[in-house]
């Protein structure tokens, strides 16, 4: 995902202050598309991320016959083809660099009558999904991949499914969610127990597309032969996308920023926790529901942060916030002490690995261990630093640039725009100085 040249130039910003929304959330907008297109009857998704992964998705279904309009930006609606509807690919279908379309995409493809083979792009060919063709396989579906279950991921189909128990060793939404996807299309009943719990985004909006599921934290179960019916979706502004406001509000002296509408999906919102625990001055206001997902505006101003020892029992809810927090605990009073993310170490980069790699250039004290890091906080300084082509990190140096000592150039920020388009004029608008280099 490196190599691709796009830069920026950040730091020099002003206190962080205004309102806005941040785009949608990435995760619901994957789900509403799916569902949206293997139930019977027309959704209408408002909110949608006009993101590169979640298009990628968008025109997979596309290729599998389904057809999705775009009346305006950040909206789609979808003509369900209902669960057995959709039509063999004429080639392969490419996932670009979205890890959650291609192993969501693997349970509701394992199910299907025909063929099919998914593709991505430089990253996604690096991404094992091993974790997600075992419990398939033991579903009865086939799969073909490349030495360590990596893609192209080919999917044998007319497979008859068989509904599972099963229980998870790693904690993943992901591959929960395409065990229940597939069980969609199974006989008997699927159920997960996962050793931790993750978000519960499939089994909220398959109960909106009204399919019959129970599920707790941990724990998720449905049965195969029933149908998902139509419904609207407004998706709620992605946590993910705000946490990077959160901590730059937190961090720039005189900062008072509100983010509406923002998801607060229990499984999603561990960063939160972390940063009330460093001494964040953050409000929730105006909480509410959005298509099953609950939501809230935020509240955030400036306040000195102190170094923790992260709760384990956060870090399943905080995974891909993680980049956001190191900065937090780069600039707070302390030691801070993170343990339990190894699944860092799999992600669209090595996470903790590039994001200490950075820090130090900044002048940060940090020390790598196999599941965490130990951060020591204090003055952040100008430099180099390279993302490696994962958004979140390109986005989390932006926001520390913030307070930097000097100007901090950001390499390989190109794949921002999976997950954040318009990321740079949002931020400018509320007073960061970020400019493309």
């Amino acid at each position: 995902m490196s190599g691709s040249g796009a830069a920026w130039v950040a730091g020099g910003g002003r206190a962080v202050q205004g309102e806005l929304k941040v785009p949608g959330d990435k995760s619901v907008s994957h789900r509403a598309i799916m569902l949206g297109a293997l139930a019977e009857g027309t959704t209408r998704v408002s909110g949608f991320l006009e993101g590169e992964d979640t298009r990628a998705t968008a025109r997979v279904f596309e290729s599998l016959g389904v057809r999705i309009d775009t009346p305006s930006a950040s909206e789609r609606v979808i003509q369900g083809a209902g669960l057995w509807g959709l039509h063999a690919p004429s080639g392969a279908l490419d996932c670009g660099n979205a890890g959650t379309g291609m192993r969501l995409l693997a349970g509701v493809l394992a199910g299907q009558r025909f063929d099919s083979t998914l593709v991505g792009d430089g990253s996604l060919s690096r991404r094992p999904m091993q974790r997600v063709m075992d419990p398939l396989s033991r579903m009865g579906a086939s799969f073909e991949a490349e030495p360590g279950g990596l893609p192209p991921l080919r999917i044998h189909g007319n497979k008859v499914l068989q509904g599972i128990d099963h229980q998870t060793t790693v904690a993943s939404a992901q591959v929960k969610s395409a065990i229940l996807l597939a069980g969609l299309y199974a006989r008997g009943e699927t159920s997960v127990v996962e050793a931790h719990p993750t978000r519960d985004y499939t089994e909220r909006m398959l109960a909106a597309f009204g399919w019959p599921i129970e599920f707790s934290p941990g724990r998720a179960r449905l049965a195969g032969g029933h149908v998902l019916r139509a419904t609207d979706i407004d998706v709620p502004a992605d946590f993910s996308s705000a946490a990077f406001f959160l901590v730059a509000a937190s961090l720039v002296p005189g900062s008072a920023l509100r983010l509406r509408a923002v998801g607060m999906n229990p499984r999603r919102t561990g960063l939160l926790g972390a940063l009330r625990l460093m001494g964040a001055d953050i409000v929730e206001e105006n909480p509410r529901e959005h298509g099953g997902e609950p939501v809230a505006d935020l509240l955030v101003r400036h306040a000195p942060l102190r170094g923790i020892e992260v709760p384990e029992a956060l870090v399943p809810d905080m995974i891909d916030e993680f980049p956001a927090l190191f900065v937090a605990a780069a600039a707070a009073r302390g030691r801070t002490v993170v343990r339990g993310a190894s699944e860092l170490r799999v992600k669209e980069s090595d996470r903790i690995a590039t994001m200490a790699a950075g820090l130090r250039a900044l002048g940060v004290s940090i020390d790598e261990t196999p599941d965490g890091a130990v951060i020591e906080g204090g003055r952040i300084g100008g430099g180099t630093v390279h993302s490696h082509g994962d958004h979140r990190i390109a986005m989390s140096f932006a926001v520390a640039a913030q307070i930097a000592g000097d100007e901090v150039r950001i390499e390989d920020v190109a794949n921002v725009a999976t997950s954040f388009p318009g990321f740079v004029a949002l931020s400018n608008g509320i007073g960061m100085g970020l400019a493309e280099a």
